[in-house]
């Protein structure tokens, strides 16, 4: 790669590449050599990268988990904690198509994994217990004693209206479901 060249290196691309695949087709449809070609790198640097295909499902994980991490400092910066709450339902409104498609990525990922992979499994549940944890401090600044119960309905809500987009490939329903979502949030005292 030369110094004019915009893309970025190589195993940036392969985990991006992955992240792209794995989303799409899940894990075990997924090939190292599917993955090389779709990251534009000769498939003899996958391993140069990575030394096993396990470890770039886990850089994938980690490049998930800084996306989540990303988000939800933007969304700390909302005045209220109400509307950082509504702004993470929202985001996933924001890929709608995508995720009518082929499901949520972060729960697909975690849901694919708890099969069949013990470790990949945990580190990929810590990106939704993250972002349960985020959700639950909101409920508290809130003022909610409920705080951790709400959080897990909030995501729970979101993921359920998720599956049953993906299942049906009915985007409006995803989008409604988020909306009756923000409603209830609006709700709470």
């Amino acid at each position: 790669m030369t110094d004019l060249d915009p893309r970025p290196g190589k195993r940036e691309r392969l985990v991006a590449g992955a992240a792209d695949l794995l989303h799409r087709q899940g894990v075990q449809r997924t090939t190292l050599a599917q993955i090389a070609q779709h990251a534009d790198v000769p498939q003899g640097n996958v391993y140069y990268y990575f030394k096993s295909r396990d470890e770039l499902v886990d850089a994938v994980i980690e490049h998930r988990r800084a996306m989540v991490r990303a988000e939800l400092a933007r969304l700390d910066k909302r005045r209220t904690p109400k509307s950082r709450l509504k702004g993470l339902a929202e985001t996933w409104t924001q890929s709608s198509d995508t995720i009518t498609s082929h499901g949520c990525p972060l729960g697909g990922l975690s849901y694919e994994l708890n099969k069949s992979h013990d470790g990949l499994a945990e580190h990929a549940a810590t990106v939704l217990r993250e972002i349960l944890h985020w959700a639950e401090a909101q409920f508290r600044e809130l003022g909610r004693r409920d705080a951790a119960a709400l959080a897990v309905e909030l995501l729970s809500g979101i993921q359920g209206a998720v599956l049953l987009a993906n299942t049906f490939g009915d985007e409006a329903l995803l989008i409604s479901q988020v909306r009756r979502i923000e409603r209830w949030l609006d709700s709470l005292g």
